[in-house]
């Protein structure tokens, strides 16, 4: 059981993941930062000075935070967008050429229509010379 974990582990999917989900977290805070202190103000500004962290309703007690959950919506756009492109561009570098086709070995008879080896220099089926 331990040798199948152990091989499970140092699979390269499993450690390719883990390596995704750390730089992901890292890019998510970068995006937050991105949002939280340079988007979401410059909007704020062209908004007529809106600060969208404070932007909430009070129902008695309890507080809903909607502008908190306008710049959670821009975060995910805009990390959606950047892998959507990450990806793309991935997947660009990935294609692989596709082959040439391969050189025909067979030919059609002129006479009789029948498909002949390519190097045949008479019809097996008609004896015709070609």
């Amino acid at each position: 059981m331990w040798k199948e974990f152990k091989d499970f582990v140092m699979r390269g999917n499993v450690i390719d993941l883990a390596v995704g989900v750390i730089i992901g977290g890292a890019f998510g805070k970068i995006v937050a930062s991105l949002v939280n202190d340079i988007l979401m103000p410059l909007i704020g500004l062209l908004m007529g000075g809106v600060n969208f962290s404070s932007l909430a309703w009070k129902i008695g007690e309890a507080s809903i935070n909607y502008g908190m959950f306008l710049q959670s919506v821009v975060d995910f756009l805009i990390i959606a967008t950047a892998i959507f492109f990450m990806v793309k561009g991935i997947n660009r570098l990935q294609k692989k050429p596709e082959a040439a086709p391969a050189e025909p070995t067979t030919k059609e008879c002129p006479y009789c229509f029948s498909t002949i080896p390519i190097k045949a220099i008479r019809c097996p089926n008609c004896t015709s010379q070609l």
